[in-house]
């Protein structure tokens, strides 16, 4: 069975640069054997963040997608922090706010990006407890923020 670093090779897939705190935070914090990494947007392969309202301007797919980019900014955090992703033993937690208008509701359609992603990386470790939630804005007009909870090996 392959490695989550071997994976990602497999997948095919390019972390994008690990994220830079724009406010009073880190972008992971570890306590013991769990690394809490702080909630991500969506930056696209030119480098620049995916933003509007999933539900008005951006469709379902985008959203995934948008999802899917949170996820790969926080493996690439997740990997700066901990020199490898083969220390992650299982994804615990995943939380996924979608911006978008309140008669949106399908919030877990968007999030499954990410939740599928880390699935892809992990395999079975990366089935994790998740909320996914709308929200009336985030940040910078962010259409998607992803937070992560997992466990770590030594």
């Amino acid at each position: 069975m392959a490695t989550p670093e071997e994976r990602i090779v497999e997948l095919g897939l390019e972390l994008p640069e690990p994220a830079t705190p724009v406010g009073s935070y880190v972008t992971a914090k570890q306590t013991g054997n769990v690394l809490y990494v702080s909630g991500h947007g969506p930056i696209d392969i030119d480098g620049k963040s995916i933003r509007g309202k999933v539900g008005d301007g951006l469709d379902v797919d985008q959203g995934y997608y948008a999802a899917r980019r949170c996820g790969l900014g926080l493996l690439a955090t997740m990997r700066q922090h901990l020199g490898s992703l083969d220390r992650v033993t299982e994804v615990i937690k995943l939380l996924g706010m979608v911006n978008c208008p309140p008669e949106f509701g399908k919030h877990p359609q968007v999030i499954n990006g990410a939740s599928d992603l880390m699935v892809e990386v992990f395999g079975d470790a990366g089935r994790h407890a998740r909320s996914a939630v709308g929200m009336g804005s985030l940040p910078f007009d962010i259409a998607v923020e992803v937070e992560l909870i997992v466990e770590i090996s030594g």
